[in-house]
């Protein structure tokens, strides 16, 4: 199957490559209205990675160009940001069988809302050294972004993840807003209430 690769230059920049000699899909972890998340595994690597793949031409079931966009942008935006508490972006390419993907690190410990939750369940108590951790990497992410003028606008525990060594990662930029100068601070409302 042939591929097409989005490089990070601001105008989208098209590159066949074919999905069969890189990534082998492991299994589907994620399915939502207008595509899957999966799991794979680079074929010259044994590290898993997560792959977003959304519906991308006009078609029954199709993203809409807004949430087409916005992955677009998260891609992009991903790609700039290289911080140890950010999920790291891989690569991005639209398929041929008309789905983009976005290949992202995987965090194997979940998100932080699910991990909460189990322990509620289970009653079991974080330690205080713990929240601080998490706390604090949450903070240098947030700072880093800050410092290059982005704003996450939908930050929350279902977009924090972790890793198997309970690193946090955020993630999930897709409304993230790049600011162009401070006034733009006033027009940023959106995310979840």
């Amino acid at each position: 199957m042939s591929l097409i690769k989005i490089t990070s230059e601001p105008a989208l920049h098209f590159q066949e490559i074919d999905v069969k000699d890189k990534y082998n899909f492991i299994k589907q972890i994620g399915k939502g209205s207008y595509g899957e998340v999966w799991l794979v595994q680079p074929l010259r690597s044994k590290q898993i990675k997560q792959v977003r793949k959304l519906i991308y031409l006009k078609q029954q079931n199709s993203a809409p160009q807004t949430e087409l966009e916005a992955a677009e942008r998260e891609a992009k935006l991903l790609s700039s940001l290289k911080h140890p508490n950010i999920v790291s972006y891989i690569e991005s390419f639209r398929s041929v069988d008309n789905f983009l993907n976005i290949v992202m690190s995987y965090c194997e410990g979940g998100d932080l809302y699910t991990k909460l939750k189990e322990r509620k369940t289970k009653q079991q108590i974080l330690s205080e050294n713990q929240i601080v951790e998490w706390f604090v990497q949450i903070c240098m992410a947030l700072q880093y972004m800050h410092d290059r003028n982005v704003l996450h606008r939908d930050l929350k525990t279902q977009n924090i993840f972790l890793t198997k060594n309970d690193i946090v990662k955020v993630g999930d930029l897709g409304i993230a807003r790049i600011l162009d100068n401070s006034s733009d601070m006033a027009t940023t409302i959106i995310g979840t209430p």
